[in-house]
């Protein structure tokens, strides 16, 4: 390893005007020189990235030639005529001949499948060792990570999906994926593709058997087999606990994952790749979101379930709410009137659970409204009663439905992944824990206005 620092500078229209000599190499190797343009297309894109910042910034740097593989850490310092570069820890390893096989007929690697997917991971071949389990019947065309079902690693992270972000080789990617007879646990690892030009052409790479087969069909009876969740019946309070704790930290670190991908921290990437990867993002806030309304439902459902009494003022909640939601609103254009802030409503209910109610009528009013449009929030006092409403302009609620949105898993027909069906269930039911009730004034074209009813208290 050499602790000298290369160094190199690009001008404004992006080529390489000064290099030292471990640098200029590289570039020449890649057919140019000198007052050409930046021929090894990470690092190019490393310094748009910097430039298009207008920041310093510091990245894992890799390139190949016929001769080496190098690995070194870069340092972009943009200015105003193009940039600097600064490079240390350059590691020069000698190419070894890629241990990926080809997909052939006959898979020779043992206990494995060979695979290929496309640029955008779409499974293109799969083939099986003669001492591996089958491949599955209808994979042509799926994403890979349909395919595979990916598994963090101890880091929490995704081999694979760096692998996508920096366009590299990747290993130790655990999976596991329904074969005919089985569910396998496997290890997926792959070289990236490139055509002649230097596109990132997608993935070719083994599936190697790692764990024991699993029956593919689950155990019969009713019962809970996972060790995770031992026998536990869905009416045990342990039950909502365990699923809990069993899904969120994996689910949190895909979302983190996909975020990283997507916001193209590590370097930029195409923009199909940062899409599909927000879309992974998105998906996986929806699951989680589901996560907390399961385990919501199984608290509230629990005999004995009691809110807590405290001292609350909804217009303050109405305003928390609104701060936490305003920039998913500006998102669509829609404009929030909210309660000002001497509008104040005294009630007595659980702070946490009223806020919550709040955020799930509003982001349901932000969600279901016409772009460019207005949502109103009010608070009002009637008799022993402090109201708070969450008014719409959206497409409104007939009769029929009126009579059944608070009702479980009621989603009014529609088939968009925004919730779970579960949220205004839950929130009638907590807001009756409190000695409240939360109820529904609408009709077709004309929005509609969700108002919760809490036990009102003097002064405050």
């Amino acid at each position: 390893m050499s602790e000298r620092i290369i160094r190199g500078r690009i001008d404004r229209s992006g080529a390489l005007v000064s290099a030292d000599a471990p640098l200029l190499r590289l570039q020449q190797r890649a057919g140019a020189g000198l007052d050409s343009p930046l021929a090894l297309p990470h690092l190019a894109r490393l310094v748009a990235l910097a430039q298009r910042l207008h920041h310093d910034i510091s990245r894992p740097l890799h390139a190949a030639d016929d001769h080496s593989d190098i690995h070194a850490l870069v340092r972009i310092i943009p200015d105003a005529d193009g940039a600097s570069l600064e490079i240390t820890d350059w590691r020069a390893h000698t190419a070894a001949q890629p241990q990926i096989p080809a997909i052939t007929d006959s898979a020779a690697v043992s206990r494995s499948w060979a695979w290929e997917c496309d640029q955008q991971l779409r499974v293109v071949a799969l083939r099986a060792a003669s001492d591996a389990p089958a491949v599955p019947g209808g994979w042509e065309g799926r994403s890979l990570s349909e395919l595979f079902e990916l598994q963090p690693d101890d880091d929490g992270r995704f081999p694979v999906l760096r692998a996508l972000a920096r366009q590299a080789r990747f290993e130790g990617q655990r999976v596991q994926v329904d074969a005919p007879a089985a569910r396998v646990a496997m290890t997926l690892s792959g070289e990236a593709l490139f055509d002649a030009t230097g596109r990132f052409t997608g993935f070719r790479g083994l599936a190697a058997l790692t764990g024991a087969q699993a029956p593919a069909e689950p155990a019969r009876g009713g019962a809970l087999v996972d060790p995770a969740f031992g026998s536990l019946p869905l009416s045990d309070p342990q039950f909502g606990r365990r699923i809990d704790g069993a899904l969120r930290g994996p689910l949190s670190r895909i979302i983190a994952t996909a975020e990283t991908i997507s916001g193209q921290f590590d370097g930029p990437i195409r923009a199909d790749y940062a899409r599909y990867a927000g879309d992974i993002a998105h998906a996986g806030r929806h699951l989680l979101g589901l996560v907390d309304d399961l385990a919501d439902l199984q608290n509230i459902e629990r005999p004995g379930f009691k809110a807590a009494r405290d001292e609350i003022d909804l217009g303050d909640l109405a305003r928390r709410a609104v701060g936490l939601l305003g920039m998913k609103a500006e998102e669509k254009g829609i404009h929030i009137d909210a309660p000002r802030t001497d509008d104040r409503a005294p009630a007595t209910g659980e702070f946490r659970r009223v806020l919550q109610v709040l955020l799930n009528l509003l982001g349901n009013a932000i969600r279901y409204s016409p772009e460019n449009s207005q949502i109103w929030i009010r608070v009002d006092r009637e008799g022993d009663r402090a109201t708070i409403t969450v008014a719409d302009q959206g497409q409104g609620i007939d009769a029929d439905q009126q009579a059944v949105v608070f009702e479980k898993f009621e989603r009014l027909g529609r088939t968009d992944s925004g919730g779970s069906g579960l949220g205004l269930y839950i929130a009638r039911r907590l807001a009756r824990a409190m000695d409240g009730d939360l109820t529904v004034d609408s009709a077709p074209g004309q929005g509609a206005r969700f108002t919760l009813s809490l036990p009102a208290r003097d002064g405050g």
